[in-house]
C-alpha cells in the first residue's frame, strides 16, 4: 500500500511539474513587450526585413533558438543579452504566444518566382535537395521534427540564414543539415529561394 502510495505521488508530482512548465500564450504576450520592439507586437516584424517574424513558428522551435542563444550555439550580438535573463517559464510562455499568431504574407520578386519555385520544390543542379521535404509544400515546416515554417518569411531574413548556415557563422541546425544544403546554393540561387519562399503560402 505504502508503495502505490509513493508511485502514485512521484506521477502526480511529475504530471504537475509537465503542468507547470506548459506555456501560457496571455503570460507570453505581456513578457513579449519587449520583444515587440524588434520582432513586432504580433510576431510579424515589419520594422526591419532582416529581423524574423516570429509568428505561426512552431513552439518547439522557438524554444530551441532562445536555448542556443542562452548558451551562445547561435550567436546574435542583439539576442544574446535578451535570452540571457530568460527563465525556462518565460520561453515556454514566450513560444506559445508566438506560435498562436497569424504570420502575414510578402509577395515574391516576380523576375525571381520560376527560380525560386524550381529550387524549392525541386531542389538545385548542384544537389542542393528540395526544400518541400523539411519545410513542406506550403512552407508550414515539421513541428515534430524542428523544422521550422518558413512561409511568408523576410526574404532578406531566409537569404541571410542561409548564407550564414553556408559560412559557418551559424552552425545550430540539426546535424549541420542547412550548412550542407547551403553549401550547394550560389548567391543567384538563394536569392531567388528567398523570395519565392516570402510569397509563398
Amino acid at each position: 500500500m505504502k508503495k502505490a502510495l509513493l508511485i502514485a505521488s512521484f506521477v502526480a508530482m511529475a504530471v504537475s511539474g509537465v503542468a507547470q512548465a506548459a506555456g501560457d500564450a496571455a503570460a507570453g504576450k505581456t513578457k513579449s513587450a519587449a520583444c515587440a520592439a524588434c520582432h513586432g507586437a504580433d510576431g510579424n516584424s515589419g520594422a526591419n526585413p532582416l529581423w524574423p517574424k516570429l509568428a505561426g513558428l512552431h513552439p518547439k522551435y522557438i524554444k530551441k533558438q532562445l536555448h542556443d542563444f542562452k548558451a551562445a550555439k547561435r550567436k546574435d550580438a542583439t539576442m544574446a543579452p535578451m535570452a540571457a535573463p530568460l527563465k525556462e517559464q518565460d520561453i515556454e510562455d514566450l513560444a506559445a504566444y508566438f506560435s498562436s499568431q497569424t504570420r502575414t504574407i510578402g509577395e515574391a520578386a516576380a523576375d525571381k518566382v520560376q527560380l525560386g519555385q524550381s529550387l524549392y520544390r525541386a531542389g538545385s543542379s548542384n544537389g542542393a535537395p528540395a526544400c518541400t521535404g523539411c519545410h513542406g509544400p506550403a512552407g508550414g515546416g515539421n513541428g515534430a521534427a524542428n523544422f521550422p515554417g518558413i512561409s511568408g518569411q523576410s526574404a532578406a531574413y531566409v537569404a541571410k540564414q542561409l548564407k550564414d548556415f553556408r559560412s559557418g557563422a551559424r552552425s545550430n541546425d540539426m546535424n549541420s543539415m542547412m550548412a550542407g544544403v547551403a553549401s550547394k546554393l550560389t548567391d543567384k540561387e538563394i536569392d531567388a529561394v528567398s523570395q519565392y519562399v516570402q510569397g509563398l503560402h
